[in-house]
């Protein structure tokens, strides 16, 4: 998309950089992966190893998989071809050279990796049990571009360099599109993913959030589960220990032999119990 930029009074206007440092990296990242991809020949080892897959990717433990899918694009021999990498890198490099000159190296890549891991996790409870591997930049992409019309709403581009539209209504005319593929019939494309990366990149925006906070409430939420398991294991094991002292106490009077198969089953597995859990402590 080619694009002219217009201002409102008293918007502060960036002139862009053909390639800011951020974009730099990620677009020579993706193209060096998409080359070394295209020259193995190992697609598909690839896409298993590195894409995501969402029926295998809590139970194969690839917890690296949400992250790496975004550097991994469709081969140029599949119905897609090279355009799904040229695509998401020419939408990166649109609309996020600009957002990266107002926001910063840094704060773009947290928000890029934030959008694309995010929409990544998202696509993966959606589809858990799909065992087709998602792949694409496109979750990240639709957040960079969510955030540009976000940031400039009135900016005027030109798709094509022919057709005249303010970027607010590109964002939606791409989401309405991603929205509707969801209610049709399945083309290969995760639409999912690219709403996903819309609505964390909206999420970010519009919220004002401190990442101390956010990690302060992360470590509380996780003292409380650890507090509750311990509290449940503990009433667990009285009431296990009551159990025992019950049967031992029968044993005392009757000998062991005078316990019924369910009494002598229950002794042997609270045993068992018993031991694995000195064993941890």
């Amino acid at each position: 998309m080619k694009y002219r930029l217009q201002f409102n009074p008293g918007e502060v206007a960036y002139k862009p950089q053909l390639f800011t440092d951020a974009i730099k990296i990620l677009v020579s990242v993706n193209f060096c992966i998409y080359i070394l991809q295209s020259v193995s020949g190992k697609e598909d080892v690839f896409f298993r190893l590195f894409g995501l897959v969402p029926s295998t990717f809590m139970s194969d433990l690839m917890l690296w998989q949400p992250f790496t899918y975004m550097f991994f694009h469709a081969p140029f021999y599949s119905s897609v071809g090279i355009s799904h990498i040229l695509l998401n890198m020419l939408g990166l490099w649109v609309f996020g050279r600009e957002l990266e000159q107002a926001w910063g190296k840094t704060k773009f890549l947290r928000y890029y990796f934030i959008t694309g891991i995010g929409s990544g996790l998202i696509t993966y409870f959606f589809q858990m049990s799909s065992d087709n591997p998602v792949i694409g930049a496109s979750g990240a992409v639709y957040g960079i571009l969510l955030a540009y019309g976000v940031s400039y709403p009135n900016r005027m581009l030109y798709i094509w360099g022919l057709i005249p539209v303010r970027s607010m209504w590109l964002v939606i005319i791409m989401g309405s599109i991603a929205f509707f593929g969801l209610l049709g019939n399945a083309d290969g494309i995760s639409h999912v993913t690219h709403i996903s990366g819309m609505v964390i990149g909206y999420v970010l925006l519009k919220k004002k959030w401190r990442w101390r906070d956010i990690w302060f409430a992360i470590r509380k939420k996780t003292i409380e589960f650890q507090v509750q398991r311990y509290e449940e294991k503990s009433i667990k094991n009285k009431m296990l220990q009551k159990d025992i002292d019950v049967i031992l106490e029968k044993i005392q009077k009757v000998g062991f032999i005078g316990l019924s198969d369910m009494e002598q089953s229950k002794l042997y597995e609270a045993s068992k119990t018993m031991s694995k859990d000195g064993q941890k402590d």
